[in-house]
């Protein structure tokens, strides 16, 4: 809308599963949304400023990790992720009215939505050949035009009814009932999301040197600290065969010390460390800490160094004298 305090940009057309993710932002609603044709050019309009923050898919409970936002977000202008959201997924079978299942030998998708669907099609249509997608709106969308090269489209369910150009030939064609997508909410970096005690944070490593160990003591900055990881992935930098990043997604916040503690041990670490933000998690399930890994253990350690360091000192002094100066 004209005029709008707010500005989203997502990966479109209209009618994604992105835009039910972004719809469930409190004021995307009232907000202008602006659909972009891949997950760079959603991104990039917020790095140029043309968008307040972008929706984007990172990870579907089925396929893992979204290649293509896991390298966008590691590389160029930072970028930070404020908000996570999961969408439950199901999908139907699309086609122009007076198309039958058995017409069906070409059907476009997006790659995530054919790999969620491939028993179904394998079972159903075996014989049909999958043309890739820009997404799941787009290849129904495509449906419409004069051209289209392909007999049906893998969609949801309400980019299809919407429609009145598409009839649907098979519904509920997901071979996983429960697959979910998560989408991230990414903007310009500034002040972080506050602690809420059921949180996430997300950096991207790169292995500093391809050596026996090297992967072993990335993880161990945060099992030594207590830090539970829900997700890690390789990709590969691009750079030359062999040397890869890790996207990492931890439980905690950069405010939590026990999470401080093990960005400090990747910093020193592995220098070109990106982080790209707390936030708190969209099931909003706590994390669990145990005492010897709380901020107050860590508080308490730093003032027992520091009196070894400083004899005769009171404890607030101890504390003080313990942290790092800026």
């Amino acid at each position: 809308m004209p005029g709008s305090a707010v500005t989203y940009a997502f990966l479109g057309p209209e009618g994604t599963f992105t835009e039910a993710a972004l719809m469930q932002v409190p004021d995307a609603a009232q907000a202008t949304r602006i659909p972009a044709s891949n997950v760079n050019a959603a991104l990039d309009l917020v790095r140029d400023g043309a968008a307040d923050a972008a929706m984007v898919p990172i990870e579907n409970s089925v396929e893992g990790g979204v290649t293509a936002t896991l390298d966008a977000i590691a590389n160029g202008q930072e970028l930070r992720i404020i908000r996570e959201v999961l969408v439950p997924i199901s999908f139907v079978l699309a086609a122009p009215p007076g198309v039958e299942l058995a017409d069906v030998r070409r059907v476009s998708t997006h790659g995530h939505a054919w790999a969620q669907c491939r028993l179904w099609m394998d079972k159903n249509i075996p014989a049909a050949e999958y043309v890739p997608g820009s997404s799941t709106a787009a290849s129904a969308m495509g449906l419409l035009g004069e051209d289209c090269h392909y007999d049906a489209a893998i969609c949801a369910p309400l980019v299809a009814r919407e429609q009145p150009g598409l009839s649907v030939l098979a519904e509920n064609i997901g071979d996983n009932p429960g697959a979910v997508t998560r989408f991230i909410l990414v903007s310009r970096p500034g002040r972080l999301p506050e602690r809420t005690g059921a949180d996430k944070t997300t950096v991207v490593v790169p292995l500093p040197e391809d050596r026996p160990g090297a992967l072993m003591e990335i993880l161990d900055q945060f099992a030594s600290r207590g830090v539970n990881l829900s997700r890690i992935e390789s990709r590969p930098t691009g750079q030359y065969l062999g040397h890869y990043f890790f996207s990492i997604d931890a439980d905690g916040h950069a405010g939590d010390a026990r999470v401080a503690d093990a960005l400090a041990g990747l910093h020193r670490i592995s220098p070109n460390t990106r982080f790209l933000g707390s936030y708190p998690r969209a099931d909003m399930q706590e994390t669990a800490v145990e005492s010897h890994t709380s901020d107050e253990a860590f508080t308490a350690a730093k003032s027992w160094v520091a009196s070894i360091l400083q004899p005769g000192s009171s404890p607030a002094e101890n504390v003080s004298a313990a942290s790092p100066t800026a």
